[in-house]
């Protein structure tokens, strides 16, 4: 939708770094987690924005594919593995009407929700893959300026997760701050 690329353009170009250039502090303190039980090293970050978790993720030797609608946010996601010497592959799609293509190892989904799209990325998954999720829940304060659409409801991340064949490995809710979050990493039962 080209609204929401001229919106993300207009924010990841105010800024020199919108969300900052270090990783989500919930991938990394999971990153030797996730390295040890990963079935491989193929993965994909959903909406990267400036790619920080795509960057991350590639200096821990993940072959790295970063979707986001911004051209802007993934210019300079190019720009910083450019400059740190890595290779991410970025890509501009609209997630809205995206099919996920491939299968991966790792899939992260930070900071963006669009409930339809889950079933893809749990498809995409290679048997044993990690599917880590980090997004904003609702509250009061937030339903002023957000739609209720692009926010989750307390406890529906693992209901959501519940009904795939898989494990939820890890799970939390924290509605300390401005921004409740849930997060969730989930693995891909083996055949």
């Amino acid at each position: 939708m080209e609204a929401d690329r001229i919106k993300w353009n207009s924010r990841f170009e105010s800024q020199d770094s919108f969300l900052g250039e270090r990783p989500s502090p919930f991938l990394s303190r999971e990153i030797e987690r996730i390295i040890s039980l990963t079935p491989g090293f193929d993965a994909l970050d959903i909406a990267c924005g400036e790619g920080r978790n795509s960057l991350f993720l590639a200096q821990h030797g993940f072959k790295t594919t970063g979707l986001d609608i911004s051209d802007i946010g993934l210019a300079k996601g190019r720009k910083r593995a450019e400059i740190n010497g890595l290779d991410v592959d970025f890509r501009r799609v609209d997630l809205d009407s995206h099919i996920i293509e491939g299968t991966y190892d790792l899939i992260l989904n930070f900071n963006f929700l669009l409930r339809e799209l889950i079933p893809g990325e749990v498809a995409a998954l290679h048997p044993g893959g990690l599917l880590l999720f980090d997004t904003i829940m609702a509250s009061e304060q937030l339903l002023q300026n957000h739609s209720a659409a692009y926010l989750l409801q307390p406890g529906e991340l693992v209901k959501l997760f519940e009904t795939y064949n898989g494990e939820i490995l890890f799970s939390e809710e924290s509605t300390i701050g401005e921004m409740p979050t849930a997060r969730l990493l989930f693995k891909k039962t083996k055949p």
